[in-house]
């Protein structure tokens, strides 16, 4: 077996650069309709405020859909992975095909470890994610906790493209792969000193975030139909590695978007902007509020005491 076992040999330079453009087409229309859904959000407040959280929240939410393309990679790549070399695995052992002692040996190694292999795979698609999120496509508008939700997301992502090949006929075997990110979801959901309300707030985090996901699956759907359609992509080579390709066509796009500013000409920095930790939270009628904290009103009265006037002048 060799890479061009999996690869399409049609699929040139000049398809590839088709294929890239419409893919950066479907994520700058996917931008325009972020930032639709946050004219119209902050369409209720005051002019100066309203510019400037318009600009926040159209870079924190376009970064969120930019980590979800790359979460989705990032998981892709272990489904992926998990299909080639069960797909190897199958062949030497029906004897389809023995020349590589090497390829024998890595065999083995599978059918006497697989579970260890999976979880490696997993903790380098984590790596893989890793590497692009801080050092390749570095996110700095959004938090680490929506960060967490967005790669959380990424999981159900995966996990629907998966239903969706099954149901297709694909003749990978996907249930070991949907199994492992089941548990690793029900692990982030359910842990040993979990409460219910800390299991409410996760779904309300992941309900919030829920356009990332219907984006991201539409977009990738098109793209994946398109290529299977214009041949770029082939069915032989199972229907995940295809989607694979496409999300790395993606990831490309993101890359190119982040780092040529792009969406600077959709989105300008207003005029006397003023960054978010710098803002007084009673010239902003507390737009942003104590991120859901429960005070108790007589540490707060005291606290309040204790700062001076001066600090609002």
């Amino acid at each position: 077996m060799t890479v061009e076992a999996y690869i399409n040999p049609d699929f040139g330079w000049t398809q590839k650069l088709i294929f890239l453009l419409m893919a950066m087409a479907g994520i700058i229309i996917c931008i325009l309709f972020i930032i639709g859904g946050v004219k119209i959000s902050t369409s209720s407040m005051k002019k100066d405020i309203r510019r400037q959280e318009f600009y926040d929240r159209t870079h924190n939410q376009v970064q969120r859909f930019y980590e979800m393309i790359m979460a989705g990679t990032s998981v892709m790549s272990f489904s992926c992975a998990y299909v080639i070399i069960n797909h190897i695995y199958r062949l030497v052992e029906s004897g389809a095909t023995t020349d590589s002692v090497m390829l024998l040996k890595l065999v083995s190694l599978w059918e006497n470890g697989r579970d260890f292999i999976l979880l490696l795979l997993i903790c380098l698609s984590c790596v893989l994610n890793s590497l692009l999120d801080r050092l390749i496509i570095p996110l700095k508008n959004t938090h680490k906790e929506e960060k967490a939700c967005v790669r959380m997301l990424a999981m159900f992502y995966v996990i629907f493209i998966l239903v969706y090949l099954t149901y297709l006929g694909d003749e990978s075997e996907y249930s070991p792969v949907m199994i492992y990110y089941l548990g690793l979801m029900v692990g982030r959901f359910v842990y040993f000193d979990a409460s219910f309300m800390d299991f409410i707030g996760a779904l309300k985090n992941l309900w919030k975030n829920i356009y990332l996901l219907i984006l991201g699956l539409t977009l990738t759907g098109i793209l994946c139909y398109a290529g299977f359609s214009m041949g770029y992509l082939l069915e032989r080579n199972y229907y995940i590695v295809g989607a694979f390709y496409t999300h790395l066509f993606m990831v490309v796009c993101v890359f190119i978007l982040h780092h040529s500013h792009i969406l600077s000409l959709f989105i300008r920095k207003p005029k006397g902007y003023v960054e978010p930790e710098d803002r007084i939270p009673e010239e902003y009628e507390y737009v942003h509020e104590f991120d859901g904290a429960d005070y108790d009103s007589d540490e707060y009265e005291e606290d309040y005491d204790t700062i001076d006037d001066e600090d609002y002048v």
